[in-house]
């Protein structure tokens, strides 16, 4: 019973991970770093205790379905694409291996926000864009749940551009329900869109405008390990 019950808890958890990578609010727009939504709380009072948690994230992956109107762009701005590290482009998505992380969730009917806390890391991968002599990495993805954003690393040439940069912004309109199949939980449909402050470093390493701000990069979907 009582391992029945821990297996529940880490599932719901996962569930509501997923939730919340999706549901992001004007309230959740703040550009602060993917450490800070953690221990913010609406509530003045020491944080209470999580309904469930998975405090230790062993995998598996997050993967982005590229969505044509993305690949399109890259083709008319003439840059071409690739994977860096442990990443994979697999039948048109890019997989993003989980490396690490913790998930908490509260009480979703009490006044703690966000409800749900934590990191996803994903270090040693991530993909570049090339055009010419200029390439751009984008790597060491950490999503902040607390609000359904993801950060980044940013690299031009080689040389480091910006450290855990707000890259994409998650938003969860076309979301599926979840599925669960043993230890593992998957949430997919998560839309995954361009930040403004990537679409303004891309703009800028490659002298164009044209790279805006809400792009679709694709659909997302997220696999964890549960306990």
């Amino acid at each position: 019973m009582r391992t029945s019950m821990k297996s529940f808890l880490g599932v719901a958890a996962a569930g509501s991970l997923m939730f919340s990578l999706a549901a992001c609010s004007p309230a959740n727009n703040a550009s602060s770093s993917p450490s800070s939504s953690a221990s913010s709380s609406s509530s003045a009072a020491a944080a209470p205790k999580p309904l469930a948690s998975i405090p230790a994230l062993t995998g598996v992956s997050t993967a982005v379905k590229l969505d044509a109107s993305f690949a399109k762009a890259l083709e008319t701005l003439k840059l071409t694409p690739g994977t860096v590290g442990t990443a994979q482009l697999t039948d048109g998505s890019l997989v993003f291996p989980i490396t690490g992380g913790k998930v908490d969730y509260y009480d979703p009917s009490k006044d703690y926000r966000p409800y749900v806390q934590g990191l996803i890391s994903h270090a040693g991968s991530g993909f570049s864009l090339t055009a010419g002599d200029t390439k751009v990495e984008l790597t060491n993805f950490t999503i902040d749940p607390g609000t359904s954003k993801l950060y980044g690393d940013v690299s031009v040439n080689g040389e480091s551009a910006a450290k855990q940069a707000y890259i994409f912004n998650l938003d969860g309109s076309t979301l599926k329900p979840l599925q669960t199949s043993g230890d593992t939980a998957v949430l997919e449909g998560t839309r995954v869109l361009i930040s403004d402050t990537a679409a303004g470093l891309l703009n800028k390493t490659f002298k164009t405008d044209a790279v805006k701000a809400d792009m679709l990069v694709g659909i997302a979907k997220i696999t964890v390990n549960t306990k």
